[in-house]
């Protein structure tokens, strides 16, 4: 189980978030919502070791984290798909999945045959450069890249975001498949309100890098949550 606790972040001189609490827990999906600016990815990347946090905690399965760096985070089991995705454009799909290897131990560094059978379209272009991919396939790259390392918590930032319909139904398929396993905890940001609404356990909205409601599935109300995450 992730706990985030109190965490306050900044850029520069501006405070982006103020004292979050959150908690994913395995076989479920968690939807941070809100709409752009009000601090959803600054809270992924703190999660993930990308950005130093001012104050709060940070821990899995109960062990404080700290401040972890992105090599610490990831080896604790926290795998990041950001926004953007970051595929290596010059290198294979293959080469992009291996990327994934840095934080396993070396007998575990291998592509597991589960992979392409969430994403099969990938080991029909294993040999294709990253770059060469449409935006839906890499996004399923780097997904596939972030399951490599055999997370514990899975973080997604707007996966949906540039993709076309067909392959935004193939990874909420993908999503919902990694919850009814129940090994890993998933913390979803995302801006596609329907998509988000229909895959998630637990709601998290945030407004001003406050949160302003945090509650399961069964309290929530559809239309009184879209109408705080839109305002």
């Amino acid at each position: 189980m992730l706990e985030v606790r109190g965490l306050t972040l900044k850029y520069g001189q501006s405070r982006i978030l103020h004292g979050i609490d959150l908690v994913a827990r395995p076989g479920a999906v968690t939807a941070v919502m809100g709409t752009n600016g009000v601090g959803k990815t600054s809270l992924l990347k703190a999660i993930a070791g990308r950005h130093p946090f001012e104050a709060g905690s940070i821990a899995l399965d109960g062990r404080d984290l700290g401040p972890p760096s992105a090599y610490a985070a990831a080896r604790a089991g926290i795998a990041y798909v950001p926004q953007g995705r970051e595929v290596f454009p010059l290198m294979s799909v293959q080469e992009n999945l291996e990327s994934g290897f840095a934080c396993l131990p070396a007998g575990d560094r291998g592509v597991p045959d589960r992979i392409f059978e969430l994403f099969p379209v990938l080991k029909q272009m294993r040999a294709r450069r990253g770059g060469d991919l449409s935006g839906g396939q890499q996004q399923q790259l780097a997904i596939a890249r972030a399951l490599i390392t055999r997370p514990r918590v899975l973080l997604l930032d707007e996966p949906t975001e540039g993709i076309q319909p067909n392959i935004i139904q193939q990874i909420g398929e993908v999503i919902s498949q990694l919850r009814t396993e129940g090994e890993i905890a998933i913390v979803l940001v995302e801006q596609y309100f329907d998509f988000a609404y229909r895959l998630a356990d637990t709601f998290v909205a945030l407004n001003r890098g406050e949160v302003v409601l945090s509650a399961p599935r069964a309290e929530v109300d559809r239309e009184g949550l879209l109408a705080r995450v839109s305002i």
